[in-house]
């Protein structure tokens, strides 16, 4: 096992008729900016509530973050908070407000002039604008770690970004949301998670015994809580489930000791940012092909993914590890989610190329585990993905 550092100072309020909890958490002399998405949360009731645990609490809002949070919206956001001497931020959404609302954070305190900086230039920040998070789309894990991910249209960029700084001091997870989420998304929150272990499992082994079966727990509760949920999304035992397996599939506690990979992600964000395709999607469209071209390199884990999540008994190592990809694919189209980018654009020629320059341009040289996917292997990944 590796050496490592953890520390999660993220406050988790889980469970049932949670969010009025809001008002012991905030501190009565803050001024707070209230954030959320395109308006779901005014019809599904979850508005009120925060609104009203907020009652004695000096707030104004902002609204309308879309999905991919974007640079220009959130810098008018950042004047509401310049202007109106904001002190407290609140995030009350998915991955996506959650993650502006850190941009944010980061941006309020940041002395440069241009805050795009802190993602080009990978600044950690180091604190942030104190901020809460309400939960309403489980998915991206974003409300118990310190990263997030801002999009630029302009510029036809999606880059991350993150700091010890960037943690939310409380989140407040109710699984009762998930009964007003729709399929398509909530399909999407069962990719993202379940992708977001495997970046952080389907390496090599280093002997890291508990981390491996911390993660194998979590594929394993989205396996059997994914058909529960998409059939019914008010099944509160199954909500919870999901809800919490996303969130510990990324607050980092299984990537302690172990190597990690993101290479799926780094490539899966570029889909987003160049078509516009979910970015739970992008990940199905990337991954098989990613352990089907660092197949050397992964067999082990992949066998081991086999045996342990998939109870595959029979074969060779290689047979194992094979079927363990055929396995994942045909999970992710059971849950609705397809695996090749011409399923989602009739433009994909020239894709991997256009990628593969980027990469260049940035000087991502080497991506995953190994620090060994060059531009031009990455460039092979995503034309198999075609």
């Amino acid at each position: 096992m590796n050496n490592f550092e953890f520390k999660n100072p993220t406050k988790i309020i889980f469970g049932k008729d949670t969010i009025k909890n809001i008002a012991n958490e905030i501190p009565t002399n803050a001024k707070v900016l209230l954030l959320y998405g395109g308006g779901s949360v005014k019809k599904n009731g979850i508005y009120d509530q925060v609104t009203t645990a907020l009652a004695n609490v000096d707030f104004i809002e902002f609204g309308g973050i879309p999905a991919n949070p974007e640079y220009a919206l959130l810098m008018d956001a950042l004047k509401v908070i310049k202007d109106e001497k904001i002190t407290y931020l609140l995030a009350v959404g998915g991955g996506s407000v959650i993650d502006g609302t850190k941009f944010l954070s980061a941006a309020a305190l940041y002395e440069g002039e241009t805050p795009w900086d802190i993602l080009t230039k990978n600044i950690r920040t180091e604190k942030g604008m104190p901020f809460g998070t309400v939960l309403t789309l489980p998915a991206t894990g974003s409300e118990m770690n310190s990263g997030a991910v801002i999009t630029r249209k302009e510029t036809k960029e999606k880059l991350a970004m993150g700091g010890p700084g960037l943690f939310p001091v409380f989140s407040i997870l109710d699984p009762q949301v998930i009964s007003s989420i729709p399929q398509r998304q909530l399909a999407n929150g069962l990719m993202d998670a379940f992708t977001h272990v495997l970046e952080q499992y389907m390496t090599y082994p280093v002997e890291a015994l508990l981390q491996d079966r911390f993660a194998e727990s979590i594929l394993q509760t989205i396996i059997e809580v994914a058909p529960k949920i998409l059939k019914d999304p008010t099944d509160y035992k199954a909500a919870s489930n999901f809800m919490w397996s996303c969130t510990m599939a990324l607050n980092g506690l299984i990537q302690k000791g172990v190597p990690t990979d993101w290479a799926v992600h780094a490539m899966g964000h570029e889909l987003t940012a160049l078509f516009g395709i979910d970015h739970a999607r992008t990940l199905a469209i990337i991954a098989p092909s990613h352990y089907e071209f660092n197949f050397e390199a992964k067999k082990e884990k992949l066998a081991q993914y086999g045996e342990r999540v998939w109870n595959i008994t029979e074969g060779t190592l290689e047979e194992k590890a094979k079927a363990a990809i055929k396995k994942t694919v045909a999970f992710f189209h059971e849950i609705g989610i397809d695996t090749k980018l011409s399923d989602y654009t009739k433009d994909y020629e020239g894709t991997a190329e256009k990628i593969a320059k980027r990469f260049t341009d940035r000087g991502w040289l080497g991506l995953g585990e190994h620090q060994s996917l060059s531009p031009d292997k990455v460039e092979e990944i995503v034309k198999m993905a075609y």
